[in-house]
């Protein structure tokens, strides 16, 4: 079914290939590859500087940035996954890798992720791509002369890939990175509500409907809502607060039509960008049917298939050591398209 793909050989655009990610005889399990990183494992050590940046609505998005650009051999946009941040081990760690590869890096927080309620009723979602779209295109004005990337993690992979596909003329981001993509967001709603996994749900869920309700302290929604305070804070699943809170807002007609016009499946054929997929079989906030077939891919697209690595995993080392092998798998990517000395020098603001 697959072609070997070596980290340190050229990406098979067009193509399924088996990763050559293996997990170590302590970590197979897909709970321990999901878990160990975000609760045991130490973060490493990252200096940022934070930004607000205002939106056309007025409304705003938290910037976190690390590296200099100035002395940057190239600029890396970070998109997180679902009520991620800062904070998130993938964000940080990787953040501190591209630092320590002479990147810059700068991670876009999704509207109400950045530690701040916005102030609009408007919130991000899977499919939500304005936001992100207005911050590359600033991002490249502020630094013309800087090459650039993308990398999204779950909900973020699933939104660059849809983003991508909506401008395949686009020039900002030179090469993109989609790690843990849930491509079909009706199924992953489905499996995500099953066994342990509801475990993830749950923690997940509960962040969500504390931050709406606390928006819900400022903002009106009277208007926009058909549930009343007392009725979020039952909802069991993420497809409650899809059917009840993500498709009225966004003018869905219901959270089966949010989940079909905004998976990232049916955006795959249209991406120009050259773009990495990377997706472990037993992600446990997924199934492994969404797994797309190649047909589904553009000649821009490799998608890279590792039986484990867990939900933004990929983990190996020991214990006591432990490696995201994801981190190099970036590195290796990442390196021919924005690592060009030639661009180092320009004027504008190095922040």
């Amino acid at each position: 079914m697959f072609s070997k793909s070596q980290t340190n050989q050229n990406v098979r655009y067009g193509e399924i290939v088996e990763s050559d990610f293996v997990p170590p005889w302590w970590a197979k399990n897909r709970h321990i590859q999901t878990i160990f990183p975000r609760f045991i494992q130490r973060r490493a050590k990252l200096n940022y500087r934070k930004e607000k940046l205002v939106l056309p609505d007025g409304d705003f998005v938290n910037l976190i940035w690390a590296g200099d650009v100035r002395k940057s051999s190239g600029l890396i946009a970070i998109f997180h996954g679902l009520e991620g941040s800062i904070r998130s081990h993938y964000t940080n760690d990787m953040m501190a890798n591209f630092v320590k590869q002479g990147y810059a890096v700068v991670l876009m927080h999704f509207r109400g992720c950045g530690g701040e309620q916005n102030i609009t009723p408007k919130a991000y979602h899977s499919g939500e791509t304005g936001d992100a779209w207005y911050f590359l295109n600033w991002l490249e004005q502020k630094f013309p002369e800087t090459r650039k990337a993308a990398m999204g993690f779950s909900l973020g992979a699933n939104m660059l890939l849809k983003l991508l596909s909506e401008q395949p003329k686009q020039k900002i981001v030179k090469a993109a990175m989609a790690v843990s993509t849930p491509f079909n967001l009706n199924i992953c709603a489905t499996a995500i509500n099953q066994g342990f996994s509801r475990v993830y749900q749950a923690y997940l869920l509960k962040s969500m409907v504390n931050n709406l309700l606390i928006k819900m302290r400022t903002i009106d929604y009277g208007k926009l809502l058909k549930v009343t305070e007392s009725q979020i804070k039952q909802f069991r699943s993420f497809r409650d607060f899809d059917e009840h809170i993500t498709a009225p807002l966004n003018g869905f007609a219901n959270a089966d039509d949010y989940y079909q016009q905004c998976s990232a499946l049916n955006f795959l054929k249209g991406i120009a960008t050259p773009t990495l997929v990377v997706h472990a079989k037993d992600d446990p906030f997924m199934h492994k049917s969404i797994v797309p077939v190649s047909e589904r891919l553009s000649p821009s697209v490799c998608l890279e298939v590792s039986e484990n690595g867990g939900h933004v995993g990929f983990m190996q080392g020991t214990p006591w050591r432990p490696k995201i092998w994801m981190q190099q798998r970036a590195n290796s990517f990442f390196m021919p398209f924005i690592a060009d000395t030639d661009t180092r020098t320009f004027t504008g603001d190095p922040t």
